[in-house]
């Protein structure tokens, strides 16, 4: 049997600031800190994953919407291709009864012309003389197709209202015998 050494003086001191016996720590208190950890973990997860798959089905979503509005604007672009292309915009001013201009003349800055106008096309009583005001009625609106090209000969149109009556041309002046307005320019 053993028994402990009887200590003195300064030793007897020293040992009576040591615990007697082994001191037992609560368990309850450690053990909720762990679970509320843990649970607080596996919370923590649950949120991150749910919030990672709403990202992921947002992105999806804005990944479908950017696919249709780049094909809707490739189509647009392709019309846009179609009605800007020569051969449409040629047979365009055919069916609205232009006709491809002359050799042009210029003015020059004291008021002389330069060059010999040309005629515009072919020259026709319908598309040369002006048309009285009653007579001029709202035009009609050409029918537009997305084909680039035409599929037949293409015709110009002929007016509905009735022959308008011609200027003579011994009435017109030449464009060489025209003299420019004097215009005073101001702060001169």
């Amino acid at each position: 049997m053993s028994r402990k050494p009887v200590l003195k003086g300064r030793a007897a001191r020293l040992a009576r600031l040591f615990p007697v016996g082994r001191a037992r720590a609560a368990r309850a208190p450690f053990v909720l800190l762990v679970v509320l950890l843990l649970g607080g973990g596996l919370i923590g997860l649950l949120v991150l994953n749910s919030a990672l798959s709403e990202g992921s089905f947002k992105l999806d979503a804005l990944q479908k919407q950017t696919k249709n509005l780049t094909d809707e604007e490739q189509a647009l672009q392709r019309d846009i291709d179609a009605y800007s292309s020569p051969d449409a915009l040629q047979r365009r001013a055919r069916e609205l009864g232009m006709v491809p201009g002359g050799d042009p003349a210029f003015l020059g800055p004291d008021g002389r012309v330069k060059g010999v106008p040309g005629v515009a096309g072919p020259q026709s009583a319908a598309l040369t003389a002006p048309l009285a005001p009653e007579m001029i009625g709202p035009a009609p609106r050409p029918s537009v197709t997305a084909s680039a090209t035409p599929t037949g000969p293409v015709a110009t149109p002929t007016p509905s209202a009735p022959a308008p009556v011609t200027t003579p041309a011994d009435t017109v002046a030449p464009l060489s015998t025209l003299q420019p307005a004097s215009i005073p320019t101001p702060g001169r």
